[in-house]
């Protein structure tokens, strides 16, 4: 019996769910516009799965292919890892020093038909040819499908805290990614391609949110999830406060906090039924709710995103007419709102659950402190 009670003892400290979820922004009171669904995650957007493969371990000096390893894969499937069903989309890019594989057919084609992954700069191929010998083991042999061939594959630059020349991600990474995808809560923070990025001199990585529609104007639900890696210290914005420049310490280590280098990459889901191009305007407004952040797409910044809409089940028809449903073009400023507010909160859900983190040669890049983060809100009166 007690060796019983040490057992379950042990159980419980290693088991993620009996542990005290870290808090998001809003448990730490910051105002954001707009009602989030049940999860504030992207997978309110029914059908939405995520999966991470979270890649972090050695400490130390760079030694190029050993480590130390901060870095890893996220997996996002529009309509779940069981399904070979496409759907519409659209990508726009604010500054394109960064890579979306794919987009072309995107483009072309108006839909997206294999999940969307992100992971580091320069493991884009190797997630990429993974994703395709994945399908292939689930398709007909010889068969063909341009969708599975021509993956969306996005990427940030981690190589301030990761052995990104070292080329960790393998196959068998992108395949835990995808395997592990899910729907209901997300983990935010250091997780998935998230784990090793700095996001306004802060700690950055995964972030999610979502936004429910009112009864009104349609009652339809807009999920984003971002991987945020970019921006200076001097312009990162709160809910309206200048916190970047209320904290201005807490710069990274061998790091400047004032050089916009990075990217960030976000994808927006909606069950609303929009065509490709209502989706290309959809995604456009994502700059907004960034620019509402501080991120203003800095030359060496890859601002890259892409839309969806889960509605319309037709569009994998093969024959026949397909019959669609479309939101009304003076129905849809609602959706352009919501997809704004979400990108803001999940920009900040990423920053607030992200942890300080140590990485090559010492470099350190510190959690944005959640008591400097309230005490600036209260100061500026935004919240009591």
């Amino acid at each position: 019996m007690r060796f019983l009670t040490v057992l379950f003892f042990i159980l419980v400290l290693t088991d993620g769910s009996a542990q005290k979820p870290k808090p998001r922004a809003r448990d730490l009171g910051i105002p954001f516009e707009g009602n989030p669904g049940t999860n504030n995650a992207i997978t309110d957007v029914k059908g939405v799965e995520v999966g991470f493969k979270t890649m972090i371990s050695g400490n130390g000096k760079l030694i190029v292919g050993k480590g130390p390893v901060r870095t890893g894969v996220t997996a996002v499937f529009p309509k779940g890892k069981g399904s070979l069903d496409r759907v519409f989309a659209a990508w726009f890019t604010l500054n394109g020093n960064g890579e979306m594989t794919g987009t072309t057919w995107v483009d072309e084609s108006g839909g997206l038909g294999s999940p969307i992954m992100i992971t580091n700069t320069h493991s884009v191929g190797i997630v990429r040819d993974a994703v395709i010998e994945w399908y292939a083991q689930r398709m007909k042999p010889g068969s063909y499908d341009g969708d599975v061939s021509l993956p969306v594959v996005a990427e940030t630059w981690d190589g301030f805290l990761n052995d990104i020349n070292g080329f960790h991600v393998k196959k068998q990474d992108a395949f835990d990614a995808l395997e592990a995808a899910a729907s209901g809560p997300i983990k935010e923070g250091n997780v998935g391609g998230g784990a090793g990025m700095v996001c306004h001199g802060f700690k950055g990585g995964t972030g999610t949110s979502s936004r429910l529609l009112e009864a009104k104007d349609g009652g339809y639900t807009v999920g984003v999830l971002v991987q945020a890696n970019y921006g200076r210290r001097s312009l990162l914005q709160v809910a309206g406060v200048p916190v970047g420049k209320e904290i201005a310490d807490f710069l990274p280590v061998r790091g400047n906090g004032e050089v916009d280098q990075g990217s960030i990459i976000v994808v927006v889901a909606t069950d609303a039924p929009l065509l490709p191009h209502q989706l290309e305007r959809v995604v456009k407004r994502v700059a907004l709710g960034l620019g509402v952040v501080g991120g203003r797409g800095g030359n060496s910044s890859g601002d890259i995103f892409i839309a969806f809409s889960t509605a319309n089940p037709e569009v994998s028809k093969n024959e026949g007419i397909a019959h669609l449903d479309m939101l009304p073009n003076d129905l849809i400023s609602p959706i352009f709102e919501a997809t704004a507010a979400a990108t803001e909160e999940a920009i900040i859900n990423a920053m607030v659950a992200a942890e300080t983190m140590e990485g090559i040669n010492g470099n350190k890049v510190y959690a944005i402190p959640h008591d400097r983060l309230v005490t600036a809100l209260k100061k500026y009166g935004r919240m009591k």
